[in-house]
């Protein structure tokens, strides 16, 4: 894992760089493993000021490389990981891993016994490598398109 990843919470100013990492990372990344059509219905921000919203009422971190935005992870109030994005030019460096921890730290902080996410074709593997396990193949549907994800958990002990 590259040393110079600091994670920190998410401040109202980084809305834009979320948007930035969630866009690219679908366009860039995800589009090995779904077909241009899921990918162009995935990759869309709508309305700027609910996704900022959504990203202050729960608690979020960004990753960061020499004070650029590199990549940002989330938690629901009930154990969810909502969102975790990396950068792509920032890929294979350990910034999921960082945020990961950060996540988990929080996690165990707040008592839960389990978290759990919907994993993208893209995603599963590193999810996988981490401890979480596939319970069930999902179908979402984004803007017409049927996008297949994974629900999956890491159960923690007390």
């Amino acid at each position: 894992m590259d040393d110079r990843i600091l994670t920190r919470p998410y401040a109202p100013a980084d809305a834009d760089a979320t948007i930035d990492i969630f866009l690219r990372a679908i366009r860039e990344v995800s589009s090995k493993d779904y077909s241009p059509a899921k990918v162009e219905a995935w990759a869309k921000v709508e309305d700027r000021g609910l996704w900022a919203e959504r990203r202050i009422s729960r608690p979020v971190w960004m990753a960061e490389i020499d004070g650029e935005p590199v990549g940002f992870s989330d938690l629901t109030a009930d154990g969810c990981l909502d969102m975790m994005f990396v950068h792509p030019e920032f890929q294979g460096l350990g910034v999921a891993s960082s945020l990961l921890s950060r996540v988990e730290e929080e996690a165990r902080t707040l008592g839960f016994r389990r978290i759990y996410t919907e994993a993208s074709r893209t995603a599963r593997p590193f999810f996988e490598r981490k401890g979480f396990r596939v319970i069930s193949r999902q179908t979402v549907e984004k803007r017409g398109q049927s996008l297949e994800n994974f629900l999956m958990e890491k159960l923690y002990a007390d």
